[in-house]
């Protein structure tokens, strides 16, 4: 018999669902233990394998992430707090997204996950977790009650012109240059610690602060989820998630639901998780 770690979803406030709900981002202190940031991270070490040693990494929607992460959705406490946080009863998962940098971190441009995907709606969230901890002046930083504001036409990632859009079509607003003007901003960024979990709307502007360091490590996963109001949303050109079943199957205002989006939450008439135990030692005692 696989015997999971213990699972306690801690309780989430109403002032950290209001938190989320007005200001668009919360962090939950201490959500994963130890044996469960090494079951966390022995997920991500599969999707980074043979990059370890590049500068720069990222990669999201690996068509079989399913099989090394469904231990950790379905035995966790993240879908438990996913669904509290929105104060409702259903969560479906949506895809992984990793990210690994060595060295000077450039700081990251402002953007909108939304904007890049083809999904509308409120019950929608990004759960960022952190293998090395940062300082807020390090960490991700994002303008607050952004998500009920518009959503941009992304960003092209120019580096001569960071409100660039990203479709060529469309009448969806060009991107503010956020960090030329940062104290037009509501600003807000979070010291961190391994085990802390950063949830956040997809429609939040955010970006990610740099550091000079030559020693400095980010390993990092951010694990994307919906609920019940989410609807399937066309974007001006090409947008996530990366499937094209997805894409080939689902019309604008539809309900986003697919085979390819296991239903995590509730629990009854789920399938049995995918046994998996993490593998010893990969953290310090």
């Amino acid at each position: 018999m696989m015997i999971a770690p213990e699972t306690t979803a801690p309780a989430t406030t109403a002032a950290q669902r209001e938190a989320f709900a007005t200001d668009g981002v919360v962090l939950l202190r201490d959500v994963l233990d130890i044996e469960w940031l090494s079951v966390l991270r022995e997920a991500y070490d599969w999707s980074v394998a043979g990059h370890e040693s590049d500068e720069y990494f990222s990669d999201m929607c690996d068509p079989h992430a399913l099989v090394p992460y469904r231990y950790f959705l379905d035995e966790s406490n993240i879908a438990d707090i996913i669904a509290r946080i929105w104060s409702r009863s259903e969560v479906w998962f949506m895809y992984e997204q990793v990210f690994l940098r060595h060295g000077p971190l450039r700081r990251t441009r402002w953007r909108q996950d939304q904007s890049a995907t083809a999904v509308d709606g409120n019950d929608l969230a990004v759960a960022w977790f952190s293998f090395e901890p940062h300082d807020a002046e390090h960490g991700l930083e994002f303008v607050r009650g952004s998500h009920r504001g518009p959503l941009y036409n992304g960003t092209a990632f120019d580096p001569e012109d960071p409100t660039a859009p990203c479709y060529a079509d469309g009448d969806l607003l060009r991107m503010p240059d956020v960090e030329a003007d940062r104290n037009s901003f509501d600003i807000v960024s979070f010291d961190y610690l391994p085990g802390d979990v950063l949830i956040f709307h997809p429609k939040m502007l955010h970006g990610g602060g740099g550091t000079t360091s030559d020693d400095a490590h980010r390993h990092s996963v951010s694990l994307r989820f919906f609920g019940q109001d989410a609807i399937y949303a066309t974007r001006p050109g090409s947008a996530g998630p990366r499937f094209p079943e997805v894409h080939a199957e689902l019309r604008d205002g539809d309900p986003f639901r697919h085979a390819r989006f296991p239903q995590l939450r509730p629990l009854s008439g789920r399938p049995p998780a995918i046994p998996r135990r993490p593998a010893a030692g990969l953290f310090p005692a």
